[in-house]
């Protein structure tokens, strides 16, 4: 595969792991380590800590989610995630857009469109 292909696929990825953790956060809150394990059990979906936590502070800076530092009962104190009002809106909005696309690129690879 090449760069420009693979770069695709990275971006095409982005998305749809932003709208996976708001989907994990729309069920509740959940601290990173939980955030990275859940997306890792969807390979699909599996990407590295290190691309996780930037992500979720710029959903943070943005208003669409808030954390919270709790006590852990083993190991240190966690960051807790959950969404925000705005983030609850912007997570249906998504999962509405997402269900459209999804429906239709269905539709399109599996040849169904008429030419």
């Amino acid at each position: 595969m090449t760069t420009e292909a693979d770069s695709r696929i990275s971006q095409f990825r982005k998305g749809a792991v932003e709208l996976a953790i708001l989907g994990l956060l729309h069920g509740g809150e959940a601290y990173g380590g939980e955030i990275v394990e859940s997306l890792a059990a969807h390979p699909g979906l599996a990407i590295s800590a290190g691309t996780v936590y930037p992500l979720l502070s710029r959903l943070r800076k943005g208003g669409v989610i808030d954390s919270v530092w709790r006590e852990s009962p083993v190991g240190p104190p966690r960051k807790y995630y959950r969404l925000t009002p705005q983030g609850d809106a912007e997570f249906e909005a998504m999962a509405k857009a997402w269900e459209g696309v999804a429906g239709a690129m269905q539709t399109l690879l599996s040849g169904g469109m008429a030419r």
